[in-house]
């Protein structure tokens, strides 16, 4: 299997320089430089909590954590995100003692194992520095850096990769309110301003990563909206994330329990590939790298 970690061509970088654009198929993360031109990247999920909606309490202890990571490397997974606090609608919040007790042990541990880079899926400032600090490379805030101002300048100093999502409000609130005048518009100049603070912090452009947020103050339509126009979102100039995997969306569509979502979400794989997401996070390593792989090849043979 090519390394997706491998430097870029010559070629790219040198038409990124001619056109002085940032090229949205290279995420340059602290220590590695990612290349999603020849295929999409798949980041494994990893919760470490009580109470995520899928796979709650089945990782709390750092063994079974640990063999979680090396099944989805071996699955091929090319990135770990790893969440110390749930974000599920309706989820409440947990200290910043807490999730850095669940996170930055497990980062530790697995920095020194595993051949991909480790994210952390954090929204706190604290949190973020300690994981950096313990090895790893990226932060996923899904607050697009409006929840902690702390976290820009966290990151920047890190010189990490950033993922910034959109939301509106805490998860204990998002779902409250699921009614947009234009929802694509508003998404993307959310998205807009997190790029703008991350630029104003000192984070190049090249180091961010953008996620419209799907499941996260979103109705089930809403949802399937941004699946339909997520080409819209390439107007951002940065590689694209989607989460759909095993959402309540899904469920909701097909009368489905989160056990038995598979292959609902490998049809929402496969649409944002066609529709240029580059980075797929999954529970279902296996499984929809292959949905991803297989879409890739038919429209960008």
């Amino acid at each position: 299997m090519t390394s997706l970690t491998a430097q870029c061509s010559g070629t790219l970088l040198c038409a990124e320089h001619a056109t002085g654009q940032h090229h949205a198929g290279v995420w340059q993360l602290r220590s590695r430089r990612i290349d999603l031109t020849s295929r999409p990247c798949i980041m494994g999920v990893l919760n470490v909590t009580p109470d995520s909606f899928s796979d709650g309490n089945c990782y709390l202890d750092p063994a079974a954590a640990e063999d979680r990571a090396l099944a989805m490397v071996a699955e091929g997974a090319d990135i770990v995100d790893i969440g110390g606090e749930s974000t599920r609608p309706g989820a409440p919040s947990v200290s910043e003692a807490e999730e850095i007790q669940r996170v930055v042990p497990l980062v530790e541990r697995l920095a020194a194992k595993l051949p991909v880079p480790l994210s952390v899926d954090t929204y706190k400032a604290a949190v973020a520095r300690e994981a950096l600090a313990a090895g790893a490379e990226v932060i996923n805030d899904i607050s697009g850096l409006t929840f902690d101002p702390g976290m820009a300048t966290t990151v920047a100093e890190a010189r990490a990769g950033l993922v910034v999502m959109h939301t509106r409000g805490t998860p204990a609130m998002m779902q409250r309110d699921t009614a947009y005048d234009d929802l694509i518009a508003e998404v993307l100049g959310s998205l807009r301003y997190s790029m703008g603070r991350a630029q104003a912090a000192g984070i190049p452009n090249e180091q961010i990563v953008v996620d419209p947020g799907i499941g996260f103050g979103k109705s089930v339509d809403g949802n399937l909206e941004i699946l339909r126009r997520l080409a819209e979102f390439a107007s951002l100039g940065r590689p694209i994330l989607v989460g759909t995997s095993r959402k309540s969306f899904i469920g909701a569509v097909l009368d489905r329990a989160v056990a038995d979502r598979l292959f609902g979400t490998a049809a929402t794989v496969a649409v944002a590939v066609a529709n240029g997401a580059s980075i797929l996070r999954v529970h279902d390593v296996r499984a929809m790298r292959d949905v991803a792989l297989m879409t890739r090849a038919i429209f960008a043979p």
